[in-house]
């Protein structure tokens, strides 16, 4: 399954600070709907991500009814990301 959605890019001060990007509704149900497929350990579901020229492997965290892909420091530095900005990211789920 392919996925292409755009997002604000927010932060997690949390015990392990990171940010994220939450998946919109409409593409929570698509997921959800094959997550039982590939998900691991607490809702977990592994994804190839994108963002402009930078690809990483990833999974996808449940939260508050919905998924948020998390945004390794590398990638941002690569695509030149800070807090705020909208990003267009494209995930692919092996199924």
């Amino acid at each position: 399954m392919d996925l292409e959605f755009s997002g604000e890019i927010w932060y997690w001060r949390g015990p392990a600070p990171y940010h994220f990007v939450t998946v919109p509704e409409r593409e929570c149900t698509a997921l959800e709907e094959t997550s039982a497929e590939v998900s691991y350990g607490w809702g977990m579901t592994p994804v190839m991500a994108r963002i402009g020229q930078t690809g990483w492997q990833t999974s996808l965290w449940p939260k508050e009814g919905r998924y948020v892909v998390p945004l390794k420091t590398a990638v941002r530095r690569a695509e030149g990301l800070d807090l705020g900005d909208v990003v267009t990211i494209r995930l692919t789920v092996d199924v």
